[in-house]
This record gives C-alpha cells, structure tokens and sequence, in this order.
C-alpha cells in the first residue's frame, strides 16, 4: 500500500486507498479525459485524485466517490485531496476474531433458544436456515465485500452510489441508540458478575434491604396442584393462593435493587448509584480495549471471543446431569410440524437471522474496510455464517437443560419458566443456578460468560462509530452518548430500554406506556429511516446537470 498522493506509475497498476481503488494513469482536462501518463511527481503535487474519479459537491458527488467522466457535465480540473492509508489487521484471524466475537453475542444465548421452542422446536430449523441461506449470508457477504473494497465505513462506503448515502447516516443513528442502551446489558452483568462473589446470592433469600414482605423464596409445595412454589420453612403456614401472590426473590433483586423501578416514565426517581458505577468501570473497559485501534482489540478477542465457548461446554456439562434435563432439550427441539404453516414462525426466523447476524448496523462494513483488499471475505462470510448458527443451535441445549432442572425442582411446566431476552438473563437463569449446589461458581461463570458476550458485541458496534469520528470529527457525539447512557440509571432506566428495544409498549405485562411514550418511541423509529428520504431529496436537489445526466451522477451508472 502507498501513502497519501504517492502511487507507482504505469498503466494498469493501482493502488489500495481509503475509500477506493484508483486506476493510475489518468486525468482529466477541461474537455475531456487525457489518456496520457503524467509523472507521479505531478500527481503528488495535484494530490493524486484526478477530476474524472471524483465527483463535486455541486454535483451530487464527493471527491472521494468514483464515478465515470462525463465531459459535459464535470468542471475544469481540479485539485481533490488525497486520503491517507487504512490501518489493517495484523493477522487475518484478527477479523476472524472480531466478526466471530461480534456475530455470536446475547441473542444466541436469550434469544434463538426460546424462539426455538416457541416455534415448534426442530421444525424452527427449516424456515431458518432457508433464510440464512437466500438472505443471511448473501447480506452478511455483502457488507464485508463492500468495506473491504471501498475500505471506508458505512457512510463513505456509499460513495459507490451517493444517492444512497443516506443508508449509511440510518445505520449510524440505530448503532448510536445501540450503544446507548447495550452498555446497560454489559453493567447489568457486570453487577451480577460481582454479586455472585458471596457465600449466599443475595437473590436467593427475602432477608435483605430491597425484599418486601411478600418476598417468598420458593420451593417445591407438593399440596398445590397448579406447582405453586414455597418457602422451605415457612411453606406448612402457607396457602396456595399465598404463595400465587407472592414475590421471588430474583425477581425483587432484579426489580428493587438493580433497576430500582419506579412508578412509571413520569416518575424519574433517584439515581442508581451503584449502577452508575458499574457503567463507569464497564467504560473504562471498553477504553481499554479500543484504544489502540484494530491492532489492540485484535489481540483482546481471542480471549472475549473463545472463552464464552468455554464456560458454554461447561454449563453444558453440568446441564445434561440435572434431574429435569432431558425433559427441557425435548421441548426445545420435539417438532411440531403444524407451525411451518404460520406466518409468525417465518417472520421470527428472519428476524432473529438479522439480529444476530448483525446484518444492516454497518458494523460488518467497518470490520471489513480494515481487511487488505484481496482478502478472501466470501469464504471468510461463510465460515462466520457457520459459527453463527452452530452457536445458536448449541446454546439452546446449554439453556433448555438448565431450564427443564429449573421446571423439575419447582414442579411447573416448561413453559412456565422458559423466556427470552433479559427475563432469561436475569431471572430464570439466576433461579436456576441458585438451586444448583455451590450456586455462586455456576453464577458467576454465567455472568463472566454474558460480560464477554456482550464486550465482543459492543466493541465492532463502537468501532462502527469511531469510523464515522475520522470522517466527522464531532465531540458533541461524544457527551450525547454519555448523557444518554447515563439517563438509563435512574428509576426509570427499563422504561426506556424496553422504549428502544421492544415494539409493545407495555413493560412486564402490568405497565403500560403513556401516550406521550409512544410518541418518543415513534421518534425514535423514524429517526432512522427518515435518513434515507431526507438524503435522497437532498442528493436531487444539490445535483446540477440536465434530467438524464442527474440520475447518472448520483447513481454512479
């Protein structure tokens, strides 16, 4: 690779830059395109990007785009700055790394499992792996391809056809919502990393600070037909319906103590210091795995990446010798046929393909425009979409043994404790574990486990937006980030994570959200897909040229 403006001359050769490949030997004149050679001195001082593979501002077009001359319609000659070189990976395996750390996060784990089960178990895997077939790995090939050729982010990336750029503006405000609320899961399982070093879990009894009188640490009740839980002692003094109407609690610890709810949205509470705290350190580790680029985190997700794998063949282990286990990995892959004709099943087979593929953020761009350019991506694209979906495959068997011990000790059916998403994390997988015999290891292996889960998943996502600080340098993103990550560790901070992250307005099944809270989620909705109207009419409306020469220009046909 040559630096900024030097190039090797003669015809045919090119040179990798930022952004684009730039054929040698070219430039343009106020008529037209001059095929001569002119000396590389004379580019170096022209700044090595003739007019021809530029277009301008008052064009539609960009310096950095690469487009076809169009004598008619381009200016005079003139000077365009060159960009400078890209860092790379040091190793090949690095991105490997990376994608696999970022590809495989919390959704496999929280995620696939349930929609497994919910879905007619084994019968999930064709409309799955039919999706991932014509749409997940085409996408997902896709996305490095382009970032490896352009070697730009998912804004500059769409220099290839300025009329889209506003793709890469939509995904940039979704990955600045992501970061906003994804570090409060990396803090959450911080916290319950930490809490898990006590002799006792401090959500496995009703004798703290933050319980409430109808706090009933639950067992076995062999009176209640319906497998009503109670406590050890108290349970002879207590009735069915007492125990139906009390408390868990993990579902206190995970209520009172580390979200703090309160009434609602209007009621903003307190702030959550502990919390608070949890978000700082998990900050100042994030730092220090990006602070020095590609080539630091390159070497720190080979550890974040491999060892979730580790405590997964472990909990495995232990999962498939619980009383219970065989009974939860049935009800996780037993077909039943009659859900291939819903279209649900469908839709959360896509769905679930593009949340934990990772596929629109422009994260994967990002990853790829590190590569060197004759980077084999397309086999790189599919042995990514391979681990992937192993991943996810296995990790059900990890989560259903656990979840059918959880079922058997409490005398409920599966379905009364198998959910998804946070509820997983941070409920029924911490009442799970506090069953098991010397509960606080298996605790906080889990929660290690879902931190390094979580890191790898953030870390491309923060990349994403350090490519978009080197194009548009702007601390002012900086502080916005920070406020926002920061609102969601007062009393009201799972109002807001649910705000952006489900689409039913509604938290726990009990509270519902005002109207003005539908309106702010509706915002955030459009914030992003208004990126791509808005910057189409805008592209139109800046472009000069006559009606056939404008489409051309911006579409870079």
């Amino acid at each position: 690779m040559q630096g900024s403006g030097e190039r090797e001359s003669g015809p045919g050769l090119q040179e990798e830059k930022r952004g684009h490949l730039i054929p040698n030997g070219h430039r343009a004149s106020a008529g037209g395109l001059n095929g001569s050679l002119p000396p590389a001195a004379d580019d170096k001082e022209k700044g090595g990007y003739p007019p021809e593979l530029g277009g301008y501002p008052e064009l539609g077009g960009y310096p950095d785009s690469v487009g076809y001359p169009d004598p008619g319609v381009y200016p005079p000659e003139r000077v365009v700055p060159a960009y400078q070189e890209r860092e790379t990976w040091t190793r090949q395996m690095d991105f490997i790394m990376s994608c696999v750390g970022f590809a495989v996060g919390l959704g496999n784990v929280w995620r696939f499992p349930y929609l497994c089960y919910k879905n007619g178990g084994g019968v999930f895997l064709i409309p799955y792996l039919l999706i991932v077939l014509v749409g997940g790995i085409p996408i997902f090939f896709l996305e490095i391809a382009l970032g490896q050729f352009m070697k730009a982010g998912s804004i500059n990336v769409w220099n290839i056809a300025p009329l889209f750029k506003g793709l890469g503006y939509a995904s940039m405000v979704i990955v600045f919502f992501c970061n906003t609320y994804y570090i409060m899961v990396l803090a959450w399982g911080f916290y319950y990393f930490i809490k898990s070093f006590n002799s006792v879990l401090p959500w496995s009894t009703c004798d703290n600070e933050w319980n409430t009188p109808s706090c009933i640490e639950f067992f076995r009740h062999p009176n209640c037909e319906n497998g009503s839980l109670a406590n050890a002692t108290a349970a002879p003094n207590l009735t069915c319906l007492q125990l139906a109407e009390g408390h868990s609690p993990i579902v206190e610890f995970w209520e009172n103590k580390v979200l703090g709810i309160s009434e609602g949205l209007d009621h903003p509470g307190r702030m959550n210091w502990e919390m608070l705290l949890c978000l700082v350190a998990v900050w100042i580790l994030v730092y220090f795995c990006v602070w020095k680029g590609v080539k630091s985190t390159g070497k720190i997700v080979y550890f974040t990446a491999t060892f979730p794998y580790v405590v997964l063949v472990i909990l495995f282990i232990r999962g498939v010798t619980l009383p219970g286990a065989y009974d939860g990995i049935m009800y996780y892959i037993k077909p039943d046929w009659s859900k291939l004709g819903e279209a649900q099943v469908w839709i959360d087979a896509g769905t679930q393909i593009f949340f934990s593929y990772a596929i629109g953020l422009g994260a994967l761009t990002a990853l790829g425009s590190y590569n060197r350019f004759n980077n084999d991506c397309y086999r790189d694209a599919f042995m990514l979409a391979l681990i992937n979906s192993g991943t996810s495959f296995f990790a059900g068997f990890v989560v259903f043994s656990i979840l059918g011990f959880m079922a058997a000790e409490q005398g409920v059916h599966i379905s009364q404790v198998a959910e998804s998403g946070p509820g997983l994390a941070f409920i029924a997988y911490p009442k799970a574990v506090s069953l098991m015999p010397v509960a606080p290891v298996w605790a906080a292996l889990f929660f290690f486990m879902l931190l390094l889960l979580g890191l790898d998943k953030y870390l491309p996502i923060l990349f994403h937006l350090v490519n978009y600080r080197d194009d548009y340098s702007n601390i002012i993103m900086n502080i916005v980030m920070l406020y926002c990550s920061m609102l969601f560790y007062v009393l009201q901070g799972i109002f807001l994570f649910h705000l952006v992250n489900y689409k039913p307005l509604t938290y726990n099944n009990v509270y519902v959200y005002p109207w003005w809270g539908e309106v702010i989620g509706w915002c955030l909705a459009l914030s992003s897909m208004l990126c791509i109207p808005v910057s189409v009419l805008y592209k139109l409306f800046r472009a000069k040229g006559s009606f056939k020469q404008v489409p051309r220009l911006l579409l870079l046909l």
